[in-house]
């Protein structure tokens, strides 16, 4: 009888051990999470997903079925925070967390953004109330598999950008825009009162960045200059300014002043910038 007692303990004990060393097995997870942070406007755009695989399977009509909610990935909600008011397609947006959700279709998807996020894959309790918008988008075919769905932030220019959903053979495309002109007008008004000059050179490269006033820019990055009498890549903007204007000769003598500065400083990236910008000059000018 003891030596049976004995024998289960021991069956016992070596049964936990073996549980216990599959219970600190570290495997990958199935459906990853990722986390995508992008600069964006005047703020940031941040997505939270969990990416499954392809995994031989037909996604879209069967895997993923037309017509009905998905939760756009896998596990939790897939969440897409502005941390600025932005517009999704032409709707403003308030800074905040949304849930997205998509239904896709074989010609069209519907794209939502929910502000349900506790939601996350129990679409039968999904609810129209809930949704703080939705538009619909065309479906793209890619000529490369994407095996794994992965949600990026593509095309990002100062005020536009697109969330793009990739997965297998198709791209789904988000458009999104900020309204950051106006917003950066009044700084710049407010930045430039008499008696401060820091912010001139940030207003000239605004300007020039976004084919505005070049006047105007070049009337600020002179002030600059002034101010910074060594700053090389002031002198620069100031010939970049002046190509757009077309007044080449001008260009010319302001790129070689920063070049001269910047091999001063030893700084190749800059002289060989310049050496850019004064061929283009030159060859403009008829040099």
């Amino acid at each position: 009888m003891k030596n049976y007692l004995s024998k289960t303990i021991t069956a016992s004990l070596l049964a936990c051990s073996v549980f216990s060393v599959q219970a600190q097995i570290k495997t990958p997870a199935p459906s990853p999470l990722q986390t995508v942070t992008q600069a964006f406007g005047l703020g940031e755009i941040k997505i939270e997903y969990s990416r499954p695989g392809v995994k031989g399977r037909v996604i879209f009509g069967d895997l993923v079925p037309y017509a009905k909610v998905w939760r756009t990935g896998a596990n939790q909600s897939t969440k897409i925070t502005f941390s600025d008011s932005v517009k999704v397609n032409n709707t403003p947006v308030a800074p905040g967390t949304y849930a997205l959700y998509t239904m896709p279709g074989q010609t069209e998807w519907d794209i939502m953004l929910y502000k349900d996020l506790t939601l996350a894959g129990d679409v039968a309790e999904y609810k129209t109330a809930n949704e703080l918008m939705r538009f619909k988008s065309k479906p793209m075919a890619t000529t490369d598999k994407m095996e794994t769905f992965t949600i990026m932030v593509n095309n990002v220019t100062p005020a536009s950008c697109s969330i793009d959903l990739v997965w297998d053979k198709t791209k789904v495309s988000i458009p999104v825009t900020a309204d950051i002109d106006t917003r950066i007008e009044k700084q710049i008004a407010k930045e430039l009162a008499p008696g401060d000059r820091k912010p001139y050179y940030a207003a000239a490269s605004y300007y020039y960045d976004n084919n505005k006033d070049l006047n105007k820019a070049l009337e600020w990055v002179n002030i600059a200059m002034e101010n910074n009498p060594d700053a090389y890549w002031m002198s620069h903007l100031k010939a970049k300014i002046q190509v757009k204007m077309k007044d080449y000769p001008g260009a010319i003598k302001s790129a070689e002043m920063s070049m001269a500065k910047a091999t001063a400083d030893k700084n190749d990236d800059y002289v060989k910038l310049n050496e850019k910008l004064l061929a283009e000059a030159k060859k403009m000018s008829g040099k």
